[in-house]
């Protein structure tokens, strides 16, 4: 079955051009919770020397105040992605009074949806409808759900690479509309595949009890406070964490047969009232509780585990984007954060998730069924709950296979992809992040699900504990790093410039928000 990628990898080598499938670009972003020196979620504002969080271009809010998300721009070497990624933690943390950032996708002690502080973005229009927005995301998901952090790796293939590729495949379609149809065969295959993420980089087996409010649930007590699954990779991308749970009513997916599919298939989500937030209203005794009543109150609502990307233009539908320009990227969203890294991921994962890109660019990737739809779902739920279980089976094409055995194949596969890309640079990078998968494929025990269960074993210690020991690690490693004027430097020209934006925006507005709002719904192609 993985012929075709071979024979296509082969071609591309029989070219001489395989040169440029290597300096891809990639783009990381990380969300932390800001937390006390108890462990509680941070209450204060969103530090005023970080910047104005509506138009700061590397460091903001997502849903709460407290709830910081990290923005790397595209770099061709990953050593630079997490460089900069470095260097935004390690500024923010030199703006911090006593407040740590969290270590773990799961939230710290939550005392209830009151002490989960709302986004604020200022007093424009813009502001004002991303917070309505993030509002609109409590009344219909709760607002604990929320403040689960994770990571995102974003990939683009190089620019010269496409022509090459759409010759090597006798492709006559206008370049942007190959390179559109590419990436969602990608994106497709990432979906069949994607469980192997949650299982080679899944961080969070454990969680504290007072995230589940007493809601029930078949994990296990771990102790007092701390509830988990014992072979459990990622109760994150589990149905305990943010879902959009109206699908079983409504029957709404996402469709990811080709761009257009895609584009139509949201555009229904975001026109169709939904009965259930018909309930909750609009705007209530002059307030706004969300953006409108529909499936989703904009693109951005839907989950998904990857997503095709490009850049709006201010106050642009993302859909519009797409449709205007294309795809430009490719975002998984998928990764726990990293607790054992201080930058919330790692070179190796870096490597490996290029490489991974690039192997199901170049399989076959055929529409998704419903029957095969069933089967990703399947399969994802069953990685996250008992991902490290022995003798574990998936569904692939309706016949059970073993997790290690399909793992063990897809890894083989990519090594011709590994070899390549490790050819155009000093070292063996991606060849050596596919061997240590490997060898997390043969002992479990080896995966950061299964060493954060013995770590927290080890010291006697609970999720909260554990978490929060780490969370101060890597404070002292970002404190005790040598100092970075130039970096810091750029960083606060960056911090003056959003505000300066920010108050433009606020200066510039000439209408209401209902007005406002009503005009952006109205956009059009």
């Amino acid at each position: 079955m993985y012929h075709e990628a071979e024979k296509r990898l082969n071609a591309l080598l029989n070219s001489g051009n395989q040169a440029l499938l290597s300096g891809g670009s990639t783009g990381l972003e990380k969300e932390s919770l800001r937390v006390g020196p108890d462990g509680s979620i941070a209450q204060t504002d969103h530090p005023a020397a970080l910047g104005s969080a509506l138009t700061h271009p590397w460091i903001t809010t997502d849903y709460s105040e407290a709830l910081l998300e990290f923005i790397t721009p595209p770099f061709t070497e990953v050593q630079e992605a997490l460089g900069f990624l470095r260097l935004l933690q390690h500024y923010v943390y030199s703006r911090l009074d006593r407040e740590l950032l969290w270590s773990a996708s799961m939230p710290c002690v939550v005392e209830g949806e009151s002490f989960i502080p709302l986004a604020r973005y200022g007093s424009s229009n813009a502001g004002t409808m991303k917070t309505v927005y993030r509002r609109g995301l409590g009344y219909r998901y709760g607002r604990v759900m929320q403040v689960i952090a994770g990571g995102h790796y974003n990939y683009s293939f190089p620019a010269s690479f496409w022509p090459v590729y759409r010759e090597l495949l006798g492709d006559s379609q206008p370049l942007q509309d190959f390179v559109s149809d590419r990436y969602f065969h990608t994106i497709r295959n990432l979906q069949r595949y994607g469980w192997l993420v949650p299982y080679l980089f899944g961080c969070s087996p454990a969680i504290c009890k007072s995230f589940l409010w007493d809601i029930p649930t078949e994990l296990h007590d771990f102790d007092e406070h701390t509830c988990y699954a014992p072979y459990a990779t990622s109760l994150r991308m589990c149905d305990i964490g943010y879902q959009n749970s109206q699908e079983g009513e409504t029957g709404f997916k996402a469709c990811y047969d080709s761009l257009p599919a895609y584009i139509e298939s949201l555009t229904y989500a975001i026109e169709t009232p939904c009965p259930r937030y018909e309930a909750i209203g609009v705007k209530v005794n002059g307030k706004y509780r969300q953006l409108n009543t529909n499936i989703l109150q904009i693109e951005n609502e839907y989950y998904s585990s990857v997503r095709p990307k490009q850049v709006p233009e201010f106050n642009e539908k993302p859909t519009h984007a797409l449709h205007r320009r294309g795809v430009r990227y490719v975002e998984l969203r998928s990764l726990d954060i990293n607790m054992f890294d201080p930058l919330g991921i790692s070179v190796t994962q870096c490597r490996f998730l290029e490489t991974f890109m690039t192997f199901c660019l170049f399989m076959d990737s055929p529409v998704i069924s419903d029957s095969e739809r069933r089967e990703i779902d399947s399969n994802l739920d069953a990685v996250c709950y008992r991902g490290r279980k022995p003798g574990l089976e998936l569904q692939r094409n309706g016949k059970p296979v073993t997790l290690s055995g399909w793992a063990g194949e897809l890894l083989d596969a990519m090594q011709g992809f590994a070899g390549v890309l490790d050819a155009q640079q000093p070292g063996d990078d991606h060849v050596t992040a596919l061997e240590k998968q490997r060898s997390a494929v043969r002992e479990p025990d080896q995966t950061p699900s299964a060493r954060i269960l013995a770590e927290m074993r080890s010291h006697n210690e609970g999720h909260f504990r554990f978490a929060q020991r780490m969370a101060r690690q890597h404070q002292d490693y970002f404190m005790n790093l040598p100092p970075d004027p130039d970096g810091f430097a750029m960083i606060e020209a960056a911090v003056e410039k959003s505000v300066a934006d920010q108050q433009a925006i606020e200066a510039s507005d000439n209408q209401s928000f209902d007005e406002f709002l009503a005009d952006y719904f109205a956009q059009s192609l």
